[in-house]
C-alpha cells in the first residue's frame, strides 16, 4: 500500500513535467531570440555612451584648462591716513565711525583763536612792510633827480670858482699896482716934504705951501696904506676864491658818487620790498595755519579707526582717523608662479565675493614685480646653503570693470575668488 501511494504522486509530477516542458522550450526559445536581438543596440548603446563621456571629458578639459583660479585673494584699496598739520585743542567733531563723508567735507575743527590772532598780527606787520618798501620805491627816482641836479649845480659851482679865482687875480694885480702907483706917489711926496721943509726954514716959501706939502705927503702915506690894505684884501680874496673852488671841486667829487648812491637806494628799496614779501609770506603761512584748524577729507569714503576726541590736543602729524574711498577698489590675487605661464594683462576676469555671493567682471591690470616673500619683513636667503625650492605666488592686480562695484558693497580685506580667462 505505502508503495502505491508513493507511486502516484511520482506520476503525477512526471505527468506535469511531460505536459509543461513544451511552454518551457518555447520560453527559453524566445529569450534566447531575443538575446540575439538586444546584442546590436548593447553595442551601439555602449559606443554613444563612450563617446558621450569622451565629448565631456573634452568639454570638461577645455573649460577647466580656460581659467586660472585661486582663493589666494582680498579685495584692496587706498587707505587714507587723516592727520593734523598744527598743533592745537579739538573743539568740534563732525563724523564717527563708518560714516561715509564726501570729498571736501570738514571732519574735525581745531580751536582758531590763537591762529586768528597770529593772522592779524602777520596782516598789520606786512602793511607796515609794504608802506617801506613804497617809501623806498618813491625815494629812487627822486634820489635820482636830486643827483643829477646836484652834479650839475656842482659843475656849475666849480667853473663859478674858477672864473671867481680869475676875477680875484685880477683884483689883486690892481690892487698891487695901485699900492705900487701909492708907494710911489708917497715916495715923491716925502721928498718933495723934505724940500719944502729946507725952503721954508730958508723961508724961501711960505708956510702955506709947506703945510700943503706937509699934508700932501701924510695922504700919500695914507693912500699907501690903504692900496696895501687893499692889495691884502684881494689877496684874502684870491685865497677864498681857491676855497671856493676846492668846495666845488669837493662837491663835484660828492655828486660824481651819485651812481653808487643810486644804488644804495635802489638796495635799500629792494631790501625793502623783500621785508614785504617776506611778511606776506608770513602772512600767507598764518592765513594757510587758520585755514588748518578744520580738517577736511582729501576724498570720499568711510571713516574708519577714528581715535580723535572733542577736547583732545593734538600735535603735528598726528593720526585722527582713516578714510576709506570705496570708488577706487582692485582685487590683489597670489596666483602660483605655475599659473602665470599663460596670464597677460587685459584677460578678462570672473570675480567670485564670499561676503556678497555674486560674481563681478573684471580684468587683469598688471603683474607685480617679485614675488610675495621679497616683499616680507625678512625675505628667503638662498645663498645660505639651506635652500629648498617652493612655489612662489606673485600678486596679480585686477580691477573692476566700471559699473561694478557701484552701491559701495566691496570692503578691502574681504575674501575673493577670481577666475582668470587664459583662453
Amino acid at each position: 500500500m505505502e508503495q502505491t501511494t508513493n507511486a502516484l504522486p511520482e506520476e503525477k509530477t512526471e505527468n506535469r513535467e511531460t505536459s509543461q516542458s513544451p511552454q518551457r522550450a518555447r520560453d527559453r526559445d524566445f529569450r534566447i531570440k531575443r538575446s540575439a536581438m538586444r546584442k546590436p543596440r548593447v553595442k551601439w548603446a555602449l559606443l554613444i555612451a563612450g563617446v558621450i563621456l569622451v565629448v565631456v571629458a573634452i568639454l570638461l578639459w577645455r573649460y577647466f584648462s580656460s581659467y586660472e583660479s585661486t582663493d589666494d585673494a582680498q579685495i584692496d584699496g587706498h587707505i587714507n591716513s587723516i592727520s593734523a598739520r598744527i598743533s592745537g585743542h579739538i573743539s568740534k567733531l563732525n563724523v564717527q565711525d563708518n560714516q561715509y563723508v564726501e570729498a571736501g567735507a570738514v571732519l574735525v575743527e581745531i580751536d582758531p583763536t590763537d591762529y586768528q590772532v597770529a593772522v592779524n598780527r602777520a596782516k598789520a606787520d606786512y602793511e607796515d612792510a609794504a608802506a617801506a618798501a613804497a617809501a623806498a620805491r618813491l625815494n629812487v627816482p627822486v634820489t635820482s633827480i636830486s643827483t643829477t641836479s646836484q652834479l650839475s649845480t656842482s659843475a656849475a659851482d666849480v667853473e663859478n670858482a674858477r672864473a671867481g679865482i680869475n676875477a680875484a687875480k685880477q683884483q689883486f694885480e690892481a690892487a698891487k699896482a695901485q699900492l705900487s702907483q701909492a708907494e710911489a706917489n708917497n715916495a715923491k711926496a716925502q721928498s718933495d716934504l723934505i724940500r719944502y721943509k729946507q725952503l721954508v726954514d730958508k723961508q724961501e716959501i711960505s708956510l702955506q705951501q709947506y703945510d700943503q706939502a706937509v699934508a700932501n705927503a701924510k695922504a700919500s702915506a695914507a693912500a699907501v696904506e690903504g692900496a696895501r690894505a687893499a692889495a691884502n684884501a684881494a689877496a684874502q680874496q684870491v685865497t677864498q676864491a681857491q676855497a671856493k673852488l676846492a668846495q666845488a671841486e669837493a662837491g663835484l667829487r660828492a655828486a660824481h658818487t651819485a651812481p653808487q648812491q643810486m644804488a644804495i637806494m635802489r638796495a635799500r628799496a629792494q631790501s625793502a620790498e623783500a621785508t614785504a614779501a617776506r611778511k606776506k609770506a608770513e602772512l600767507e603761512q598764518a592765513e594757510l595755519n587758520l585755514a588748518y584748524t578744520k580738517v577736511v577729507s582729501p576724498v570720499s569714503g568711510v571713516v574708519s579707526n577714528r581715535t580723535v576726541e572733542i577736547g583732545q590736543n593734538v600735535q603735528p602729524g598726528q593720526e585722527l582717523m582713516k578714510v576709506i574711498p570705496l570708488e577706487d577698489i582692485w582685487v590683489t590675487a597670489n596666483f602660483k608662479e605655475t599659473q602665470l605661464k599663460d596670464m597677460r594683462v587685459g584677460q578678462s576676469v570672473t570675480i567670485f565675493v564670499d561676503a556678497t555671493g555674486k560674481k563681478y567682471r573684471g580684468h587683469v591690470d598688471s603683474i607685480a614685480g617679485a614675488s610675495g616673500a621679497r616683499f616680507s619683513l625678512l625675505p628667503p636667503e638662498n645663498a645660505t646653503g639651506n635652500y629648498v625650492k617652493v612655489v612662489q605666488r606673485i600678486p596679480v592686480k585686477i580691477v573692476f570693470e566700471p559699473g561694478e562695484t557701484k552701491g559701495h558693497e566691496l570692503r578691502p580685506g574681504m575674501s575673493v575668488e577670481p577666475k582668470v580667462w587664459i583662453r
